[in-house]
C-alpha cells in the first residue's frame, strides 16, 4: 500500500527558509520516521519468532482459520484507519495503531518459519534491509524530482495484486517467480519514491509538532509495508524451503 501526503498540507506550511534549516529540519523527521519504522520491525520479528518457536501459541492462533483470517482482516483495518485518520488522531491513538498493525503482522508472519529455515530468513532480511537502506539514502539525497514514477508504480502494484489472485487458481510456479521478480521492482521503486515523499512533510516539524509526530508514524508504516513487501518477494525468490 502506497499512502500519500495530503498536497494542501504540503503547500499550506511550504513557507521560505535557509537551506541548512531545511536540512536540519529534514534529517530529524526522517530519524523519527525510521526510528518508528525499526520499532515497529523489531516488535514484528519477536512476535514472530515467539509464535514460531511455540506450538501452544501455534495452535491457538493459527490453528483456526477464521482466526487467522480475522487477523488479516484486522491488519487491513488499523492501515486504512491509521492512514485515513492521522490527523484527527491523538498521538497516543495512533501509537496503539502503529504498534497493534506490528503486532498483528508479526503474528501472520510466523507462518514463514514453516516454510522457510531460519539461516534463510535471516540471510534474505539482512539483504534486504541492506538494499532497503541503500534505496532510501537515494530517496532521501537525490536532487531528482521522483514523483513521475508514482503513476507507473502504483500500475505496477495493481498489476502484482491482480496477477496473486489469478495465481492462487493457477498454481503455477513460473508465474510466481514472474510476481516475486516483479514485486521486488516495484517495491524498491516505491522505497525510493516513499522517502522523497515523506521528506517533504518534514516541514511540519517546524509548524506542528504533534501532527508532524502522527504524520512520522504514517512515514514509519509506509516504509515498513515497502520493508516487509520486499523482504517476502526475496524470500520466495531466493529462500530455502525446508
Amino acid at each position: 500500500m502506497n499512502m500519500q501526503y495530503p498536497q494542501s498540507r504540503r503547500s499550506s506550511f511550504a513557507t521560505p527558509r535557509s537551506t541548512e534549516a531545511v536540512s536540519a529540519i529534514e534529517r530529524v523527521f526522517l530519524q523519527k520516521v525510521f526510528g518508528w519504522m525499526g520499532g515497529g520491525l523489531a516488535l514484528s520479528a519477536v512476535t514472530a519468532f515467539s509464535i514460531a518457536t511455540s506450538p501452544t501459541l501455534q495452535n491457538i492462533i493459527l490453528g483456526s482459520t477464521l482466526l487467522f483470517w480475522a487477523l488479516i482482516i484486522g491488519q487491513f483495518l488499523l492501515v486504512g484507519t491509521l492512514s485515513g485518520w492521522v490527523h484527527r488522531m491523538s498521538q497516543s491513538t495512533a501509537i496503539l495503531c502503529f504498534v497493534g498493525y506490528a503486532v498483528l503482522t508479526g503474528t501472520t508472519l510466523s507462518t514463514i518459519f514453516m516454510v522457510f529455515s531460519f539461516a534463510s530468513i535471516l540471510n534474505v532480511f539482512l539483504t534486504s534491509a541492506l538494499m532497503f537502506g541503500a534505496i532510501g539514502i537515494f530517496g532521501a539525497i537525490t536532487n531528482r524530482d521522483l514523483s513521475s514514477w508514482g503513476s507507473f508504480l502504483f500500475i505496477g502494484l495493481i498489476g502484482i495484486v491482480i496477477a496473486g489472485v489469478v495465481n492462487i487458481f493457477l498454481q503455477s510456479s513460473m508465474m510466481s517467480f514472474v510476481i516475486s521478480a516483479v514485486s521486488v521492482l516495484v517495491f524498491t521503486g516505491l522505497t525510493a519514491y516513499d522517502v522523497q515523499n515523506i521528506k517533504e512533510m518534514a516541514v511540519l516539524e517546524a509548524h506542528d509538532g504533534a501532527l508532524a509526530s502522527n504524520y512520522a508514524i504514517v512515514g514509519a508504516l509506509t516504509l515498513y509495508l515497502d520493508f516487509i513487501n520486499l523482504f517476502l518477494a526475496l524470500l520466495r525468490l531466493f529462500g530455502d524451503r525446508d
